[in-house]
């Protein structure tokens, strides 16, 4: 009887086995979260330096279609900022000016994968990849004067508050166009640890509250903290100010743009099925 038992059990076993691996395994997608650095490159840093980067954070949810494709919607916060006084150039030392802003994006990105990736495979566990996506982020640029903080937009900085050649008030939104490479590496069949360099191009040439023209100090003669952060030479050379109208302040037609690196790490989400034939 005991026998019978045992060859029993060892049959129910086997069987089980021999249905489990029957089927295949599935990536449906993953939940994961970012950290690392975001740059910017705009007016005031014309050279594409990376002296100063700033933290990221971020959130996504990927759906994968197969081994190779994937739709990822993410969300992510950064944090941008530059000074004049960390270029070599002899005029932006001159011009003097600074900003910060925090960065809130949401963004839709296409992802490929270069080889075939499938979780707690060894032969598939690694693949580099490209994304391409557009999204929408917030920014609201800031400098200090005297120590205190003042954000620019309201300030009208360009003349933009008094329609100075028809200037109007910037917006606090604009679209951004993610582009990007990455490396994704299985570390255990429900986790994933990838790195990704994206770039942003968009829509805004005020990110940094820096574009066209100045407007003249005597367009600030009624607000004495925008006539002091529209024009900020005085502090370096007090007797030879920038800022007279119509002299070039930034380059209007060149937008900001921005980079985030991002070291991340993701939870899958799989489900098995019969393969086919």
């Amino acid at each position: 009887m005991n026998r019978i038992i045992l060859t029993l059990v060892i049959a129910l076993a086997l069987s089980q086995t021999s249905r489990a691996q029957s089927y295949e395994y599935v990536q449906q997608g993953e939940f994961g979260v970012t950290f690392g650095a975001a740059h910017y490159f705009g007016d005031l840093n014309t050279r594409a330096s990376l002296k100063r980067p700033k933290p990221a954070l971020g959130l996504f949810y990927r759906k994968q279609f197969g081994n190779y494709i994937g739709l990822r919607l993410a969300g992510r916060f950064a944090q941008l900022g530059f000074s004049d006084t960390y270029s070599k150039n002899e005029y932006q030392q001159l011009r003097n000016l600074s900003f910060n802003t925090n960065i809130w994006e949401l963004a839709l990105q296409g992802d490929f994968n270069f080889f075939k990736f499938v979780p707690g495979d060894p032969n598939y566990a690694f693949t580099p990849y490209i994304t391409l996506g557009v999204g929408v982020f917030s920014y609201d640029p800031y400098a200090y004067l005297n120590g205190e903080k003042n954000f620019l937009r309201p300030l009208g900085t360009e003349g933009q508050n008094i329609g100075y050649l028809g200037r109007k008030p910037y917006g606090t939104t604009s679209f951004c166009i993610p582009f990007g490479v990455g490396l994704k590496y299985n570390i255990s069949p429900k986790f994933n640890l990838s790195f990704e360099v994206s770039h942003r191009f968009t829509g805004t040439d005020y990110i940094d509250d820096v574009s066209t023209t100045y407007a003249g100090v005597d367009k600030f003669a009624n607000d004495p903290i925008a006539a002091q952060l529209q024009d900020r030479s005085y502090e370096t050379q007090p007797n030879n100010v920038l800022g007279v109208e119509g002299r070039q302040r930034g380059f209007a037609k060149q937008k900001d743009q921005y980079i985030i690196a991002e070291v991340g790490i993701s939870f899958n989400l799989s489900s098995y099925r019969c393969p086919t034939p």
